[in-house]
């Protein structure tokens, strides 16, 4: 039992660690078209990430792959029952990677618009959908007493389960301007941090919302706790940015987005994925872990593999933590 609630905070960890990487880095594409008022411009956001967008989306692999490994009736059911949702989002991740490879291949206004709207679209789509996987496994399926999603493939898809997208997407919304305050230089780096500021109040309330609901129908006394954390922390993130402290309030953000995280891991316990119809249906932590056999050896693996993953991607970060701005970007050099 205490491999499989190691690996269950696990997951939860690796989940944050995408909605906090990745989170940012959906809101720059999110953002190209409304902050990038030039190609220049949108060049000096694409490079921000540039580095780091496809090392953020191994947390996705991370996630989903440990939970097939530690709980293989959790990704079963919570993934063939939010079947159509993930391959959206897997059709969008693909066509964002193409954009940020391709927009730069061709010295064409009309190329790079296109791709530059591939990239958009691809930045709106996934986070929408993680969010809906998120709320659909903390919120609950229909479930039988085989743990089999029972009605429609749209099951996944209810007002609840929306707030829950909705929240995702407006948080990256704003810690995607909060990051390019830090990250940039210049009018790029004004146009955000003032975006940033008129953003967060709105786009944060569908996360308020969806952590309320969670806390009503399964919190408990500690996970009401991580959700004051997380609004107090959004007021701080709000107040550094008024204050021109942008490296404080990204990572009150990131505060945000933890103590969310806990709240909904937390009332999620024990259950790995509630059944909205029977709740003597509901996936526990039990049923749904491997073999103590398989458990040893994923921890065996995740002992060695996860220090090398974490230093080489801090060492990323590390290597290109200055800011950017348009006195950086080359002339175009394409045929």
């Amino acid at each position: 039992m205490t491999l499989q609630l190691v690996w269950f905070g696990i997951i939860a960890l690796f989940w944050l660690g995408y909605l906090f990487l990745e989170g940012f880095d959906f809101g720059v594409g999110m953002l190209l078209p409304v902050l990038g008022r030039d190609n220049t411009e949108r060049r000096v956001m694409v490079n921000t990430i540039g580095p780091v967008w496809d090392g953020n989306e191994v947390w996705l692999i991370v996630a989903a792959g440990a939970t097939f490994a530690a709980f293989p009736d959790w990704y079963a059911t919570l993934f063939s029952g939010a079947y159509l949702p993930l391959l959206l989002v897997l059709l969008a991740l693909i066509g964002r990677g193409v954009a940020f490879e391709y927009r730069g291949k061709v010295d064409s206004e009309r190329w790079r618009r296109t791709w530059d709207r591939v990239l958009m679209v691809g930045s709106w789509i996934p986070p929408l959908g993680v969010g809906l996987l998120l709320a659909t496994t903390v919120l609950g399926l229909p479930l039988d007493t085989t743990g089999n999603r029972v009605g429609s493939p749209f099951e996944a898809v209810r007002w609840d389960t929306l707030l829950g997208a909705l929240a995702v997407v407006g948080f990256s919304l704003v810690h995607g301007a909060a990051f390019l305050a830090l990250k940039t230089s210049g009018a790029v780096r004004e146009r955000a941090r003032a975006l940033a500021l008129r953003l967060l109040p709105v786009a944060l309330l569908p996360m308020v919302a969806f952590l309320i609901v969670v806390q009503v129908r399964a919190g408990q006394v500690w996970t009401l706790v991580a959700l004051v954390v997380s609004v107090v922390a959004a007021i701080v993130a709000w107040l550094r940015l008024r204050a021109d402290r942008d490296g404080q309030a990204f990572a009150a953000l990131g505060v945000v987005i933890a103590a969310a995280a806990v709240t909904m891991f937390g009332a999620l316990y024990p259950n790995v994925l509630p059944s909205t119809g029977d709740p003597a249906n509901s996936l526990t932590i039990a049923q749904a872990a491997a073999s103590p056999y398989a458990l040893k050896v994923i921890t065996w693996v995740a002992a060695f593999g996860a220090p090398a993953v974490l230093v080489y991607q801090g060492w990323t970060y590390w290597v290109f933590r200055k800011r950017i701005g348009v006195q950086h970007i080359p002339a175009v050099h394409a045929p």
